[in-house]
């Protein structure tokens, strides 16, 4: 089989909150211990979810967002991670037909399904409704005819006698019943304020809820019918995207600077393609944990610190003296530091009142407030990240503040219903609360190795 044609299925939901993760995660881990080879993909910007596809499945989860790098990556992004698999699942995002507000489905699950020419099935929360299940599945079946929904699992089923009155109802859709889940309390993951804990805080408990999640999901659903409507697909004509070729090959001789790259239960969010980019255009990636690690990586001359959740580990971030120091000296030297969102804030001077690496004049603070969406950047000069005029587009998450939210030389213009301007630029460091998907604009993994290779020798004492 070509790898155009690899199975797929996208389990998408009426709404966020219907059990799409519980469902995707289940599959996933369920196919992958009967033997098959399952590449987990996730619509949209979210982090935490593909760290449990990643658990689930073996393979590294990847994003597909639509608005983060334009609907004609997404097949080439989906090709490129499913290169090798038996099969692919993407889980949605929010419901179905949500996507980018104000711009109709772009960004939505419904139109990655269609991109990719895949089949849906619905996860339904049926906890509140036993005949009504079929009028919104009606509902969803024919709203847009582009996008095949071929079946429905439905979630937190109440008892035998519930998953009857729904199936019998079921049966005038047209729509087939592939699965029923009834409730179950110890599959539960916990949560707190940006959605599920990620799966680097909790590995040996969410190991267990991975296992939980694919034996509750092979008891309950039709997992050969659900292969065989995976395997009911047409080939893509894309090509995978390919990092090898989205930058220039580094020069013949050339030595490989070391990029280090922040991980650990701090900092776990990152695209994967990132790493990759940095690869292909020619560094050394070597991954560290600031919580434990107390030197950068040797050789060190570039530094990516993406997101994830320093607010929650600010006294164990700050008693990790000797790196603080480290990240400061390197900054200082002039190497390129890219930060986005949790590695601004380390980069800043406090976070909740406890010292950071002071690199930044500024400070961070957890608040009550959600700061979300997806925003649309302009860098405002040549840096270590992007050249002057550089047009990306990005996503914010987060509940926390940093005062001022611009330095002096900001990161980018936003378009943004607060602020025009965001983040800091001195000397190599680009920092910022956007996430951008750095496979819409490879140029921005370049030119951070360009600048790697040009660095000092990295400072004495920072390297371990």
């Amino acid at each position: 089989m070509s790898g155009g044609a690899v199975p797929r299925l996208v389990i998408a939901a009426p709404s966020s909150g219907a059990g799409k993760t519980t469902v995707a995660t289940g599959l996933m881990a369920a196919f992958a211990e009967s033997g098959l080879a399952v590449s987990p993909h996730k619509v949209g910007p979210d982090y935490i979810d593909p760290g449990y596809h990643a658990l689930a499945t073996g393979r590294p989860g990847r994003n597909l967002d639509a608005f983060l790098c334009g609907p004609a990556q997404i097949a080439p992004l989906f090709l490129h991670g499913a290169a090798g698999a038996d099969l692919a699942l993407v889980e949605g995002v929010m419901g179905l037909f949500d996507g980018a507000s104000g711009q109709g489905e772009l960004a939505s699950t419904a139109q990655v399904a269609k991109v990719l020419r895949a089949p849906v099935v619905l996860v339904v929360d049926a906890s509140s409704q036993s005949r009504s299940v079929a009028a919104l599945v009606h509902g969803f079946a024919s709203w847009d005819p582009e996008v095949r929904l071929a079946g429905v699992i439905l979630n937190k089923v109440g008892s035998p006698r519930h998953e009857e009155i729904l199936r019998d109802a079921m049966d005038s859709s047209g729509v087939p019943v592939l699965g029923a889940l009834h409730r179950a309390e110890q599959a539960r993951t916990p949560s707190r304020h940006l959605g599920l804990v990620p799966v680097a805080e909790r590995r040996a408990e969410a190991l267990e809820s991975v296992r939980a999640l694919a034996a509750r999901v092979r008891e309950g659903c039709d997992l050969p019918a659900l292969l065989a409507l995976a395997r009911n697909v047409p080939e893509l004509p894309d090509r995978p995207w390919d990092p090898g070729t989205a930058v220039p090959a580094p020069a013949a001789g050339a030595g490989r600077p070391v990029v280090a790259m922040a991980g650990g239960p701090a900092f776990t969010f990152s695209y994967a393609e990132h790493a990759e980019l940095l690869t292909a255009a020619g560094a050394e990636v070597v991954p560290f944990d600031p919580l434990r690690d107390e030197r950068l990586p040797a050789g060190t001359r570039g530094l990516v610190i993406g997101g994830g959740f320093p607010e929650v580990y600010a006294p164990e971030l700050s008693a990790n003296a000797p790196l603080r120091a480290a990240v400061a000296q390197l900054a200082a030297s002039g190497a390129p530091v890219s930060a986005e969102c949790a590695g601004l804030l380390y980069l800043a001077r406090s976070l909740d009142g406890k010292p950071m690496c002071g690199v930044l004049p500024a400070d961070g603070r957890m608040t009550q407030r959600l700061t979300l969406g997806y925003r649309e950047a302009v860098a405002l000069s040549d840096n270590a990240l992007a050249a002057a005029g550089t047009r990306v587009r990005g996503h914010e998450f987060h509940r926390t503040v940093l005062e001022p939210g611009a330095g002096a030389s900001p990161a980018w213009g936003v378009t943004h219903p607060r602020r025009a301007v965001e983040g800091f630029v001195a000397g190599g460091v680009h920092a910022s609360y956007l996430h951008v998907h750095w496979a819409a604009e490879p140029a921005l993994a370049e030119r951070l190795v360009a600048g790697a290779a040009r660095a000092a020798v990295p400072a004495a004492g920072g390297a371990r």
